[in-house]
């Protein structure tokens, strides 16, 4: 399929979804349709109960993803509504396990499409995880059912209520990340955790499972969807 905003590369079971969207790797509506038809085709080739598994990274050396574009949300209304929240509800929802390889800064929104997925692995030479929406007067119903269902009560805590910026070494003993790596190996091991993982989704329960986990917030970005 051809994209504007991102690439897709298959090696073996495992799909590669690469964002390309400038400034910053910024969410807008059009990007977020992107990705969710990306995971969809993903879904598609892979088929029902067999191994696979999804990664997400970012193109740029220094960002990953910065967040939610804030000017489209200035005109557009149902920004968030028709694009990051189905996004995320996708994600949550999927059938095969997910990871997210973090090559740089992470800010806002975009912490919690991390969060989304199963595995996170984080550069360990550049980059900060922070979620601010307390310091930059923003919300939305559900915002905090990521954090608090994928991380214990007092990083939860420090994550939203004190917009704590995380280097990948913290990142990694508050347990946000799964793996830290260096750039030139950053590939390598969410690779490896890929293909480590990716056959539990054959016997076709592993999304039901997951969302024994983290339903809750799958519901409320479902609830907060178009």
């Amino acid at each position: 399929m051809a994209y504007r905003y991102l690439s897709t590369e298959r090696r073996g079971d495992v799909f590669i979804i690469t964002l390309q969207k400038p400034p910053e790797n910024r969410l807008d509506t059009e990007a977020c349709q992107e990705l969710i038809r990306a995971y969809r085709q993903a879904e598609r080739e892979l088929g029902q109960d067999a191994e696979g598994a999804v990664i997400l990274k970012g193109n740029d050396a220094r960002f990953f993803c910065t967040g939610l574009d804030l000017d489209e949300r200035e005109r557009n209304a149902y920004s968030s509504t028709d694009g990051f929240y189905p996004l995320l509800a996708t994600i949550l929802d999927f059938p095969f396990p997910t990871i997210a390889l973090i090559n740089g800064h992470v800010f806002g929104g975009a912490c919690l499409l991390t969060l989304a997925h199963d595995y996170r692995v984080m550069n360990s030479q550049r980059g900060y995880w922070q979620m601010p929406p307390v310091n930059a007067g923003l919300h939305h119903p559900g915002m905090g059912t990521l954090p608090r269902l994928r991380l214990s009560a007092p990083v939860a805590r420090k994550v939203l209520l004190q917009a704590h910026k995380y280097k990948a070494q913290e990142a990694l003993e508050d347990g946000i990340v799964d793996a830290i790596a260096t750039p030139d190996r950053m590939l390598d091991v969410t690779l490896e955790l890929a293909n480590t993982w990716k056959a539990k989704a054959k016997m076709g329960v592993y999304g039901l499972l997951r969302n024994e986990l983290v339903g809750a917030a799958t519901e409320a970005y479902q609830r907060n969807s178009y």
